[in-house]
């Protein structure tokens, strides 16, 4: 089943509505869980991503002519097609990136609703009309395409972070560059070859695999013709973007780095609290920028829920994701592995308690066992992101204590409560300085909720009502009666 999977994913760089070979250079695509080659696919230059931007360029006025219903009929036609193919794009998410198959497809189901979504969305843009306030002129609003847009996705979702990006462009009527993170492409090749047997026109979506990123979207970030740059990823790589893209004053929407807190408030219900930890922390191995960083839990409860919190995750069987038993797949790299070892060794060197795991496990295959550590007195977790099966428990007094604790941060992405108490629910959530919060809950991900962050964190917001927002202009029209 894995090499028929491998043998129905493009392999070169999408322009046009072509698969074209490129230079001829290649990029080895690794599974993480057996540190084994793929496959080898085209390493895209400067000039390929230059290419795809003509392509997109010519193809952006006749694509923001078709009708919304169309562009909707697309996307529902590629959401049918990737929920039938489910198991397929499942197998190759776990292979290239290394999540339990299990976990996959949920990604799948995942990112398939937001192509079912936008396809809803595409037929409800609108504009307004109105009269001014002093009678004199007729105020006329309305809505037009961005036009031609670079997508930057990282590695952790390849399936969901590329369509809550392309599925909001196609309904808004943008052309689209795609370069999808060189560590996991296949799935968004083959997500974008489903596109293009869905119908949709050659040139609207164009994809450029590359591993010189920064040279590549250079070229296409200096390009006047550009209108939009999307990015998901780390926040010191966001913030190199945000500068080039200010050369041509591009739209800008960025998905940056996380540093959740998970507060445990002493009336929790501890059954749904350790569930949710589990939910928030170890939801693609602890590799999501919504991940749980920081736990802070009430003193009171503290002690018995750090207890509980270490018997649950170092029961959790750790292997490949292809493996029907594995709970817990590799992280993506040696370098994760690497930052992993080193954060928990500094931790540890600050007095903290490894209550389980602590270390990498035997290969091959980039394994770190799941850890809890229980930070010594005054020492708190770093403001790095952990991106690995780490839960680093720390304590608080009161409730004003737990909300600067967790606003402590240049993050501010998701975060998540647990309390029964309602009125302490509302008061710590409008005090957080986060852009999601999760009560009694940890997975808040939906494609109809707006997804984004405050801070460091970004700007802009995938999914919900306000996605489509972000591949939108707005016209004014005055009228004379």
């Amino acid at each position: 089943m894995s090499i028929e999977v491998l043998e129905s994913v493009p392999t070169g760089l999408l322009i046009g509505g072509e698969w074209r070979p490129g230079s001829g250079a290649t990029i080895a695509v690794e599974n993480p869980a057996t540190q084994a080659t793929l496959a080898q696919i085209a390493d895209g230059t400067p000039e390929d991503m230059a290419a795809a931007l003509d392509a997109a360029v010519a193809a952006q006025d006749s694509w923001a002519a078709t009708a919304p219903r169309e562009r909707g009929e697309i996307l529902r036609r590629a959401f049918d097609e990737v929920t039938r193919r489910s198991e397929e794009f499942a197998l190759l998410i776990t292979l290239e990136m290394g999540k339990p198959l299990a976990e996959s497809r949920g990604e799948v189901r995942y990112g398939a609703e937001f192509l079912r979504w936008f396809s809803e969305e595409a037929v409800r843009v609108a504009g307004s009309w109105q009269t001014s306030p002093e009678g004199t002129t007729r105020l006329l609003t309305m809505k037009a395409p961005v036009g031609p847009t670079f997508m930057v996705t990282p590695w952790n979702f390849p399936l969901a972070m590329a369509t809550r990006k392309v599925a909001p462009a196609v309904a808004a009527g943008c052309t689209m560059v795609l370069k999808p993170s060189e560590l996991t492409p296949l799935t968004s090749l083959l997500f974008a070859e489903v596109l293009r047997a869905s119908g949709l026109p050659d040139g609207v979506l164009n994809v450029v695999n590359t591993s010189d990123a920064p040279s590549a979207s250079a070229r296409i970030l200096s390009d006047p013709r550009l209108r939009k740059l999307t990015f998901t990823g780390s926040t010191a790589v966001g913030q190199h973007l945000i500068k080039a893209a200010s050369e041509q004053v591009l739209r800008v929407s960025m998905e940056l780095g996380g540093n959740a807190p998970v507060i445990v408030f002493g009336d929790a219900d501890l059954d749904r609290a350790v569930q949710g930890l589990l939910d928030a922390k170890m939801r693609n191995g602890g590799q999501a920028c919504t991940a749980a960083n920081r736990v802070l839990v009430h003193e009171s409860v503290a002690d018995v829920f750090a207890k509980r919190v270490a018997e649950a995750m170092g029961s959790l069987r750790v292997g490949p994701g292809t493996e029907p038993t594995s709970q817990v797949g590799p992280v993506i790299d040696h370098r994760a592995l690497d930052k992993l070892g080193r954060l928990v060794e500094e931790s540890a060197g600050r007095g903290s308690s490894v209550l389980t795991g602590g270390q990498a496990l035997p290969g091959p295959g980039y394994f770190f066992a799941p850890t809890v550590l229980r930070l010594a007195e005054g020492s708190e977790q770093s403001d790095e992101e952990l991106f690995g099966p780490v839960a680093p428990v720390e304590t608080f007094a009161t409730e004003d204590e737990a909300v600067t604790k967790a606003n402590a941060t240049r993050y501010g992405l998701a975060s998540y409560l647990f309390s029964t108490d309602l009125g302490r629910v509302l008061r710590v959530a409008e005090r957080l300085e986060f852009g999601m919060i999760g009560v009694n809950q940890g997975i808040i991900s939906n494609a109809a909720a707006p997804f984004g962050g405050v801070k460091q964190s970004g700007f802009g917001r995938e999914g919900g009502r306000e996605g489509i927002d972000e591949y939108l202009e707005t016209k004014y029209v005055g009228i004379a009666p």
